[in-house]
């Protein structure tokens, strides 16, 4: 029996998973126990969490993959030092990071109090990125590349899988990075959170690429494929830029120099109105990477002419950059993973060891991501009880539905009548997503579904929309493109002729980040949108995360408190079936 214990430690999204005999027998990030976005530093209760899964404790893990590996390219390290001069500070930061990560293992023996015997593997970053993609995939060989801020001193990684490995071929090295370049902007623009960049790409619709000449100043495309920053414009290779790993909910420093505000005007404080010149600036932004995105596509499909792209790297999480891929290069197919980002280095970096020691045996493979914590009916009733005067006094009948087609039958009615549906079921996702067991469900019929979720529950920006989860069977019907997206990563246009049936998961460009949800990967979440779609005709539904500014919820105690103090109309927990009786209806 081999077990393997892989950590994403220290860093943005830390996260931690559990693969037993080439099965994942657990994944989940630290932020869902901590409610603390992004959370940063050992994941000690993802841990917990994973052998509690396996019926195991840390002394009888044989294997520990961290994906990360102290003391690669430490030469590129020192010509850089010799060449830029960095702040000593900078410097100082970087390396006691560096100690965290190398020292992970000593960490985890004082915290558990044991001597650890395990063996520990340091997986270089960028290896355990294209491994979270292509070691999980059903491709016998792919093409593979990761794209992110940094990882081990690199930004990019271009490489090729075969059978049970994968192989780095050429990298792109610190300082030049396309996520160092959207999470500049990003904070240009106003948005100044860690994991902010998601908005700018929601805003990028509302806006005309009016400066992609001046992101060209910035960003420089290669002959080779490869790319360039204008470094004049950033302060994260020379400045002492504070970074925020441990302990915490990560925090970035300013990237960019007052050489960016020459170029492009002043920046957007946050909390001041979005004029059109920032809507323009995202565009240019998108534009601008999807532009260096596509040339680094077409540059590794040169190198290795497969059908097959393995894509990883938190850039992998630009949906919109991700659906054009078949369009714009000669890619065929394409295998995303659920957590593409950092988190997705701890199954990255374990299913890479997983290659090194099962010899002769198959491939992890990863067509969900329900890996998360489950509750039972039993549970959920506890916690109704202890909870029974708190739902009273919200105004809410409940009943428990034994029958899951009855369950699916009332809350697929419920959702045509234009309610707001907490849905928590099974386990819990890996990955940032939210894809039908932790997710709020709506009408994508209603034009003015957004803003009743905004109001009632989510209480952010106007502008970023909401995405459709749509039968697998049903999708070349109504997307102008037809793929597996299971853990929605790709954004596809909506067919003209249909916009107008789905306003409320269609953007204002005609798009839709869709999730296909299949029978055999979710029935029950299969079979409430095939419900919805016999009452309907509509074989989706709006999907959005289970949360109110606040992690997707982990546990029911966390999802009954979300609804108890929104205006969600439905809580369905497991079988029970929670409804407010008093709400205004709405119109």
């Amino acid at each position: 029996m081999s077990l393997i214990l892989g950590l994403n430690a220290y860093h943005g999204d830390s996260a931690a998973c559990l693969i037993r005999d080439g099965e994942l027998v657990a994944a989940a990030e630290e932020e869902r126990f901590r409610r603390i976005k992004h959370w940063a530093g050992l994941p000690t209760q993802s841990i917990d969490y994973c052998l509690a899964e396996g019926g195991l404790s840390l002394g009888d893990v044989e294997h520990i993959a961290i994906n990360r590996k102290p003391g690669v390219n430490n030469w590129r390290r020192l010509a850089f030092v010799l060449t830029h001069r960095p702040d000593p500070r900078l410097m100082l930061q970087k390396i006691r990071n560096i100690r965290h990560a190398s020292s992970a293992n000593e960490a985890l023996e004082k915290v558990y109090g044991i001597s650890l015997k395990a063996q520990i593997h340091h997986v270089e970053h960028h290896l355990a990125h294209l491994a979270s993609a292509f070691l999980v995939s059903h491709f016998d060989e792919a093409a593979c590349i990761s794209i992110d801020g940094f990882g081990d001193f690199a930004s990019t990684a271009m490489g090729f899988g075969r059978g049970r490995s994968v192989t780095i071929d050429e990298r792109v090295y610190f300082p030049h990075s396309l996520g160092i370049f959207y999470s500049a902007l990003t904070q240009f623009i106003g948005f100044p959170h860690y994991g902010d960049e998601y908005k700018v790409m929601g805003l990028a619709p509302y806006g005309k690429p009016n400066y992609l000449a001046q992101m060209r100043q910035i960003v420089r495309v290669q002959p080779d494929g490869t790319f360039r920053l204008a470094l004049k414009y950033f302060r994260h290779h020379t400045a002492n830029v504070s970074y925020s790993w441990n302990n915490c909910a990560p925090e970035v420093g300013t990237l960019y120099t007052e050489r960016l505000i020459d170029l492009l005007g002043p920046a957007r404080k946050s909390g001041e109105p979005l004029e059109q010149k920032h809507k323009d600036i995202a565009s240019s932004v998108q534009a601008m990477y999807e532009e260096a995105f596509f040339a680094l596509l077409e540059a590794l499909h040169a190198r290795y002419p497969s059908p097959n792209l393995a894509l990883s790297g938190g850039c992998a999480m630009n949906s919109v950059a991700n659906g054009k891929v078949y369009l714009r290069t000669p890619f065929k197919k394409m295998y995303l993973p659920a957590a593409a980002g950092d988190a997705g280095g701890a199954i990255g970096g374990a299913s890479y060891v997983l290659s090194m020691i099962a010899d002769g045996r198959s491939r992890l493979s990863l067509d969900s991501a329900y890996s998360g914590p489950a509750f039972s009916d039993g549970e959920i009733g506890k916690l109704i009880e202890t909870k029974q005067q708190q739902i009273t006094d919200a105004g809410c009948a409940m009943r428990w539905i034994v029958n899951e087609r009855e369950l699916c039958q009332r809350t697929a009615t419920a959702i045509a009548e234009g309610k707001v549906i907490g849905w928590f079921q099974g386990r819990m996702e890996w990955g940032p997503r939210a894809l039908g067991n932790r997710s709020i469900l709506c009408d994508p019929r209603r034009a003015d579904m957004k803003e009743i979720l905004n109001a009632r529950i989510k209480r952010r920006e106007s502008f970023r929309p909401f995405a459709p989860s749509i039968l697998r069977e049903a999708v070349s019907e109504w997307f102008e493109q037809d793929d597996d997206v299971p853990f929605m990563m790709q954004v596809f246009q909506i067919r003209p002729e249909k916009r107008s049936l789905v306003p409320a998961v269609c953007h204002v460009d005609g798009s839709g980040r869709l999730q296909t949800v299949h029978a055999d990967t979710n029935p029950l979440y299969h079979q409430l949108i095939a419900e919805f779609s016999r009452l309907t005709s509509v074989p989706m539904v709006l999907n959005t995360s289970f949360n109110e500014n606040e992690p997707v919820v982990c546990r029911p105690e966390e999802a009954l408190d979300c609804f108890l103090r929104t205006k969600m109309d439905v809580l369905v927990l497991g079988n029970f079936f929670i409804e407010r009786q008093n709400q205004e209806a709405i119109a």
